[in-house]
């Protein structure tokens, strides 16, 4: 195909934007619509030929929706038409268009949220459009040239950031700020549905039931809304400012009465000039009296500075003699520390001895215990039996002497009821010894369950606040990841901010440095752990200049930290230099000091670092091996006091101390590696959790059901102790029986016989019975000398110990007591320093005003005076005659007053009166401005209304269609109305009830005569004829073609399914024909079909 040519249309005048104007605003709607309708498109003669501004030139996206990389499109100024499949690609560039020109992502239809745009995979989406900014309405033509270049950045998160280039792809802004002006200037709306319809916007605004909303619709897209909301506002300004005149008029009537008042007194004031007069001699004379006073105050400061000079030196010895003593009990206080950490070395040694030896103690005295309990119960059942042998025996007797006068069946039957009871209460005896034994078993049972439950409670205790602690630990490294000051408190960040505000209210002469573990950075994070075992709670302490700064600190410490875990506060004199450590330090070829191992940020930082811990003396050894060979195999380096292993064991010349820290709690850099660690801690915690509940429900339930056991078994106990003695009560009823009793006697010498060898069988268990227990009471007494003589050693070290400590605690006093001495007189130091330079500020200060008030004094009098009277006399004169010149200035008033206020008055009266005259001028001409403009605002409205229903009538007719739009503007609604082809033109139907094709070319007519009355720089169209057929969609588009061809300042991108292959030659459209993307392909081909055919 060659070029598609220019479609004949007739030639238009160049008129860019030029707004609608009318001149008759009398005229009433119905001659208006016979001057129209001769014409539908008669504006189209005010319009250029070609677009200078706003023109969409190019756009390109990547990874925009499901596209890679799409374009660039590089449109015509008239027509365009994107042409493709579904899934293209089409509907993604007007997408990009609203988003890319700062539209919501609900305004597209396509997304709730930014964040949708952004390619499957990808992490951010990128637009880019180019708009034409030539002629004379460009924006900012000297900075941007002839082309705009918006270039919109998309994140997954759902942020985007702008950049606004020129033509030659110079930044020139990122501020949305300057985008909103670039549209506003261009009058581009991206959410106005009349600029860029989408298919879904459409068909919501065509079968919308609110015909409100449709009119709100008209009303936006005809900029009318606006013009409204402005009239508004300056009417509710008119209501303010008359407010504003009727207080103004009250005001002026009361500021007229002053002036009046005022001007007449003004007339009545008389002069006193001889008294002023001498009052300004003596004014004089006062000047150069005050100038030799202050030469006399200056000579007894220039003296006592000279004597306090020669005072310096003193202060000077005294504090090398206070330092002197500082460093000789701080080496007697270290000498003694010593001494008791290896005594209490020795007595934590015998500790576990001492616990071993305890619990065998208890095991002893258990089992001493348990044999007491056995031997008692075999003596309780020999006392039992000898009480049954002597009933026995006595029975026995009274038988033998007893009458035998009962009948032989009688008595034979009562024995055989008393064999036959003896035998019941036989069992009953053993079955009660059976359940004792087994009450005793029980009770055992339950002891060691409870000592166990207790056990693993205390257990579950433990595991439940090391839980605890780690999860505090796990949200306070979360939270460090956002604020790192949050891993040294979750309150930190808040009491810096507290302090950062004290110190600016001047409550601090220096603002406290802290904490200081956020002042110090390992080089080598292997050695994170070292550092912090070294430091230990020194990473969260704070360092003030002074002791005062220190008890402001305090009191603000106890409003963000609980008693008992504030961090420690070092007094140290702040310096902007770290120490020279380099002869006191400890230096190796191999391993670093903890000094040399950390970036520290702040001088005062290391100063307090090196006095408070010596850092420079501690050396840092990864290896515990390598440790213990330097620092104990060989003699330790120079200068070197202990050293500290990677995992944050401490090594001295002699001791080796195990560390208790796991890993770095505060200086750690990883903090995702942290926190992975503890999540892992918190899962083992969690399952070692679970697991114990479970043993200790266990137990639980071992312990009901044992005690459960226990209490039936001792019920059982009782109703054998009842049967017991009822039985016994039987036999004895039957054995008292006097007259009728015949006993086999035989049988009771049995059982007597038979409860002897019981008796002798008792017995022989109770020697063996006691012969253990003296064993074991022995094997007891053997435990406890043992455990005494073990904690008699502890004593021993404890009581040697003491004194240690006492002489510990003089040491630590005398040190406390030579430090403060030397505060003391470093403190008189500075008080005598101070003084010296407070009285050298004076004297300076005293010889400068001495030079102000001598210039002062030739100011106001050049030759000097040579004064015999005081200041206080001269004063007392000035003010007796001050007194009289008031006292005559009362009769009439001060002169200057008066003329001040009259004039204050004057001007005040005359300022007011313009005021309320011009205000007043105002109102009366915006009454009459806006009686205008709402004249022709409703004018302009019906004429806009007027316009639309014509044109939208004469598009329905190119179809044979009829319909109408009606406007309800008092009601504030806006009805469509459609009669297909040629049905019964009395009943017009509503768009709802049309086919997809007639609704579709319904919205084409609608659209069409909404852009006959409205601005905009290019119209957009989404899938416009989807469900016409041929015949409409050849008349819609006849239509849109030549509204095109008629707008050649304005450009048309219109986006359809459709091949468009029957469209007319012209070089003003452009066919964009999309292709669909092949498998795995990742960038989308597409070819301008007017290059195509040129190629061709």
């Amino acid at each position: 195909m060659g070029k598609r040519k220019e479609v004949s249309v007739s030639q238009t005048g160049s008129c860019k934007r030029q707004r609608q104007e009318y001149a008759d605003e009398h005229s009433d709607e119905s001659n208006e619509e016979e001057n129209s309708q001769s014409s539908p498109d008669s504006n189209s003669s005010l319009l250029s030929t070609v677009g200078d501004v706003g023109v969409i030139e190019s756009i390109q996206l990547k990874n925009f929706m499901c596209h890679s990389m799409l374009g660039p499109f590089q449109f015509g100024s008239n027509l365009n038409f994107v042409v493709g499949n579904n899934g293209s690609g089409k509907s993604s560039v007007l997408t990009a268009l609203i988003v890319g020109l700062g539209g919501k992502a609900t305004a597209t239809n396509r997304g709730s949220s930014l964040k949708m745009f952004v390619r499957d995979g990808e992490t951010s989406a990128d637009i880019s459009i180019t708009l034409r900014n030539q002629g004379r309405d460009a924006f900012k033509p000297e900075l941007y040239g002839g082309s705009i270049i918006v270039n919109q950045h998309i994140n997954l998160e759902g942020s985007r950031s702008y950049k606004l280039k020129s033509k030659s792809g110079t930044l020139i802004s990122s501020k949305k700020e300057e985008l909103l002006g670039i549209l506003d200037h261009f009058n581009i709306q991206v959410d106005n549905p009349v600029s860029v319809l989408t298919q879904e916007m459409s068909k919501h605004f065509l079968q919308s039931k609110n015909e409100g909303d449709k009119y709100k619709f008209f009303m936006k897209a005809t900029q009318l809304e606006q013009m409204k909301e402005d009239y508004s506002s300056i009417m509710k300004t008119k209501e303010n400012t008359c407010t504003q005149i009727e207080q103004g008029v009250e005001r002026l009537q009361e500021l007229k009465q002053l002036y009046f008042e005022k001007k007449e007194h003004y007339k009545s004031i008389a002069f006193v000039n001889d008294m002023r007069n001498h009052l300004e001699d003596l004014k004089h004379k006062m000047a150069w009296a005050v100038v030799g006073e202050m030469e006399k105050e200056i000579e007894p400061i220039k003296e006592g500075i000279r004597a306090e000079e020669g005072n310096t030196e003193k202060f000077v010895q005294k504090l090398e003699e206070c330092r002197a003593k500082v460093s000789e009990a701080e080496e007697k206080y270290k000498a003694i520390q010593d001494k008791l950490i290896t005594i209490s070395e020795q007595a934590q040694a015998l500790h576990p001895q001492c616990i071993s030896l305890k619990a065998d103690v208890q095991a002893r005295r258990k089992a001493v215990n348990e044999a007491e309990v056995l031997y008692n119960r075999s003596r309780t059942e020999l006392k039992r039996l000898g009480k049954d042998d002597e009933q026995l025996r006595k029975r026995i007797e009274e038988l033998k002497s007893s009458t035998n006068q009962a009948s032989k069946p009688e008595q034979l039957e009562r024995q055989r009821k008393i064999a036959c009871l003896r035998e019941q209460l036989k069992a009953f005896h053993d079955e009660e010894t059976m359940i004792g034994q087994q009450v005793d078993q029980f009770q055992q049972a339950i002891y060691k369950c409870k000592e166990e439950h207790a056990r693993l409670k205390r257990e579950d205790c433990g595991v439940k606040q090391a839980l605890d602690a780690r999860l505090k630990q796990l949200r306070e490294l979360k939270d460090s990841k956002t604020n790192t000051l949050k891993r040294f408190g979750p309150h930190v960040p808040a009491f810096l901010e507290a302090v950062e505000a004290a110190y600016r209210q001047g409550r601090f002469k220096h603002k406290p440095i802290g904490p200081l573990g956020a002042f110090i950075h390992p080089k080598d994070a292997e050695l994170t752990l070292a550092v912090e075992s070294c430091l230990k709670s020194l990473v969260q302490a704070f360092c003030c200049d002074n002791h005062s700064d220190e008890r402001t600190l305090q009191l603000l410490m106890s409003q963000y930290y609980p008693r008992g875990f504030r961090p420690q506060i070092i007094v140290n004199k702040f310096q902007n230099e770290v120490y020279d450590v380099r002869h006191r330090g400890v230096h190796h070829p191999e391993f670093p000091s903890v000094l040399t191992a950390l970036e520290i940020d702040h001088a005062v930082v290391a100063n307090c670092l090196i006095d408070v811990r010596g850092i420079e003396t501690v050396l840092l050894i990864k290896s515990s091996c390598k440790a213990r060979e330097v620092m104990q195999f060989n003699r330790p380096p120079k200068n070197c006091r202990e050293a500290f292993t990677a995992e944050g064991d401490q090594v001295f010349e002699r001791r080796y101390y195990s560390s208790d820290y796991v890993r770095p709690k505060f200086l750690s850099k990883d903090v995702e590696a942290e926190i992975s660690h503890l999540e892992k801690e918190i899962e083992n915690k969690k399952a070692q959790l679970a697991a114990s509940q479970q043993c200790l429900y266990s137990i639980e339930n071992e312990i009901r059901q044992n005690e459960d056991y226990l209490h039936r078994h001792r019920r059982h106990q009782k109703d054998l102790q009842v049967k017991i003695r009822t039985t016994n009560a039987e036999i004895a009823d039957l054995e008292n029986i006097e007259e009728h009793q015949l006993v086999d006697i035989r049988i009771l010498e049995d059982e007597a016989e038979e409860n002897k060898g019981k008796m002798e069988s008792v017995k022989n268990d109770m020697q063996q019975q006691s012969r253990k227990m003296e064993e074991l009471k022995n094997i007891l007494q053997v435990a406890e000398k043992s455990f005494d003589e073990m904690k008699e050693k502890i004593h021993q070290v404890e009581e040697i110990a003491g004194p240690i400590k006492e002489e510990l605690n003089q040491a630590d006093s005398k040190v406390e007591n030579s430090k403060r001495r030397l505060q003391h007189y470093e403190e008189k130091q500075k008080e005598h320093l101070a003084y010296i330079k407070m009285h050298k500020e004076l004297l300076a200060a005293k010889e400068k005003e001495l030079e102000e008030k001598t210039a002062q004094a030739r100011q106001i009098y050049p030759e000097r005076i040579e004064i015999s009277r005081t200041v206080k006399s001269l004063d007392a004169e000035m003010n007796r005659l001050r007194e009289r010149i008031n006292s005559e200035t009362d009769r009439h008033g001060n002169r200057e007053e008066i003329v001040q206020q009259f004039h204050d008055a004057k001007e005040r009266y005359e300022d007011a009166n313009s005021k309320v005259k011009n205000l007043k001028k105002f109102i009366r001409l915006l009454e009459e401005i806006m009686t205008q403009r709402f004249k022709i605002y409703r004018q302009f409205l019906r004429l806009l209304s007027l316009r639309c229903k014509l044109y939208f009538d004469h598009l329905l007719r190119i179809r044979a269609c009829s319909g109408k739009i009606i406007f309800d503007h008092k009601n504030e609604t806006l009805s469509i109305t459609v009669q297909p082809r040629e049905e019964n033109k009395s009943s017009l139907n509503d768009v709802r009830s049309l086919s997809g094709g007639e609704r579709s070319f319904s919205t084409v007519c609608f659209i069409l005569s909404l852009w006959s009355i409205t601005e905009s720089p290019f119209r957009c169209l989404d899938e416009f004829d989807v469900y016409m057929d041929m015949v409409n969609r050849r008349i819609a588009m006849d239509m849109i073609l030549k509204v095109a061809d008629s707008q050649h300042h304005r450009q048309f991108i219109l986006l359809t399914p459709q091949s468009m292959s029957s469209l007319p030659t012209s070089p003003r459209i452009r066919i964009f024909r999309m292709q669909d993307p092949e498998r795995g392909q990742r960038t989308l081909n597409f070819q301008n079909s007017n290059d195509k055919e040129e190629d061709q």
